[in-house]
């Protein structure tokens, strides 16, 4: 699947996170650019995935800037500033993993990561030109 992503470009990716985010259990999909994090698409509910903890910490944070909340654009900017969190999570994250697996082995290469908790299960798979993070419920035992 990374491979495809390399070699087609944006439409492939745009056909494969569509495809991914119709799955069932999926909750949203992001691909990113892999040099600079930078969100590429998204697709599905990302502020499904933070609590409303997270959230209210981030608000309080814009409230002590003298930003009010009815400055912002409601629903929409809450969204786009949780998948800008989000992504700067994982992708330092991948980085992180990204350089744990060259200190054990230089010729060695990140080809993919899953991170699961009690609610979800992040699928990363690093390409060339992507990261690609499927988020989905995870499945009971």
């Amino acid at each position: 699947m990374a491979d495809l992503l390399s070699s087609n470009g944006g439409d492939v990716l745009e056909e494969t996170l569509g495809r991914l985010s119709k799955k069932p259990g999926v909750k949203a999909t992001i691909a990113l650019d892999r040099t600079s994090g930078a969100i590429l698409k998204t697709a599905g509910q990302i502020s499904s995935i933070r609590t409303s903890k997270t959230q209210s910490s981030s608000l309080s944070t814009t409230q002590s800037t003298g930003t009010f909340a009815s400055d912002l654009a409601g629903p929409q900017a809450s969204e786009t500033q949780g998948a800008e969190e989000l992504a700067a999570m994982v992708w330092a994250f991948v980085s992180a993993a990204g350089g744990l697996v060259q200190d054990l082995d230089t010729e060695d290469e990140l080809k993919l990561l899953r991170l699961r908790t009690k609610k979800q299960e992040l699928v990363i798979v690093p390409d060339t030109k992507y990261l690609l993070i499927v988020i989905h419920d995870t499945p009971p035992a």
